[in-house]
């Protein structure tokens, strides 16, 4: 892989100030396809890319992403990612349900490994941040009309990051969405596409304007059972049961989600996977066995909802705090990136 060094370094930010996806590191992660084949990926400066105007990412919105992270020991040095292998296999899987090709998994992450060793200055230590990776994939042909590309770039970019939200770990509050839709069965849904983003900010925006930090979808169908999130794959606690949408196809299979199963399974909790309507979450409030809800995702690792907004009014869920149940899942899987607790799953790669 051929490796091009800047001569411009950037001025590194404070980490403690980082917020989320403001900051991006001096190198990136290029690689093109053409030919029919993947040529030779090359780690480049950080800089712009020069489209022409009828680009096909641009008109038609064939293009995928995805976000992982890497973390870095204050005292040792050691550097680490978490579930990568899994990241790049969901990302084939997106870029399967949009016609564009795959990438070698394997060799995908050891190319990830050198770029970040190139910035490893670049990851934060304080607690609660890290290296933030973005793995994207876009249409590059330049040509009108509406069938699958033949050239595409794939290229990934780091940026250091804290929290996602900008309360970090206080209970946020989420409105149930009641008109738009985010994915139909048999649409992208379980895709990580740049598409169902775009499809989302609408009923985000008037729900910030609310007050709400972020929108709860409902079945595209029956607009009865909840799904997921923007960002987040969401969980309920039940009468001491942890439930969640069960991925039925529009719904998007967290890696994060996935790891919280895993512990809750592995620890013998009771857990389902299962339809949930909004009327069963309003029902439980009512009776009092709705325990807790949280969401889970890479960005926001795991967030307590401390408000749920069903059919105009507002839901109070544990006293607007972070329940025992969320508040566990939370340490044991930030102690198992940043290697306070052993990693028993094998989800822990070493980049150094």
């Amino acid at each position: 892989m051929k490796i091009t060094i800047t001569e411009n370094k950037k001025v590194k930010p404070d980490f403690s100030k980082l917020g989320f996806g403001k900051y991006f590191t001096d190198h990136m992660l290029v690689m093109d396809y053409k030919d029919g084949a993947w040529q030779e990926p090359e780690i480049l400066p950080y800089s712009s890319f020069s489209l022409d105007p009828s680009t096909c990412v641009l008109h038609y919105g064939q293009g995928i992403f995805e976000g992982l992270k890497a973390y870095k020991d204050a005292k040792t040095g050691k550097i680490t990612m978490f579930r990568p292998y899994d990241n790049f296999k969901r990302m084939n899987r997106s870029a399967e349900r949009l016609c564009m090709p795959t990438i070698d998994v394997d060799s995908m992450v050891e190319w990830l490994k050198e770029l970040i060793i190139l910035e490893q200055d670049w990851i934060p230590t304080e607690p609660g941040t890290a290296l933030y990776i973005r793995p994207t994939m876009v249409a590059t042909d330049a040509m009108l009309g509406v069938h699958p590309a033949h050239n595409y770039r794939f290229f990934i970019i780091l940026s250091p990051v804290g929290s996602y939200y900008a309360s970090g770990l206080k209970p946020t509050k989420i409105m149930v969405e009641d008109n738009f839709v985010r994915a139909p069965l048999g649409g992208t849904g379980e895709a990580k596409c740049m598409g169902n983003y775009a499809a989302s900010l609408l009923a985000g925006d008037i729900a910030n304007k609310l007050g709400y930090e972020q929108v709860l979808w409902l079945d595209a169908k029956e607009k009865k059972y909840v799904e997921e999130v923007g960002a987040m794959n969401m969980f309920f606690v039940i009468d001491g049961v942890v439930k969640t949408p069960a991925l039925v196809g529009s719904i998007l299979p967290g890696i994060t989600r996935d790891s919280v199963l895993q512990i809750l399974r592995a620890e013998g909790r009771p857990v389902e996977e299962c339809r949930i309507s909004v009327d069963e979450i309003a029902t439980a409030r009512a009776e009092g066995k709705l325990d807790e809800a949280f969401g889970s995702g890479t960005a926001a690792v795991i967030s307590p909802v401390g408000v749920l907004r069903i059919h105009g009014e507002d839901m109070l869920i544990n006293n607007f705090e972070m329940g025992p149940i969320t508040s566990y899942l939370y340490d044991k899987l930030t102690g198992i990136q940043y290697g306070r607790y052993e990693d028993t799953f094998g989800w822990i790669v070493k980049v150094n």
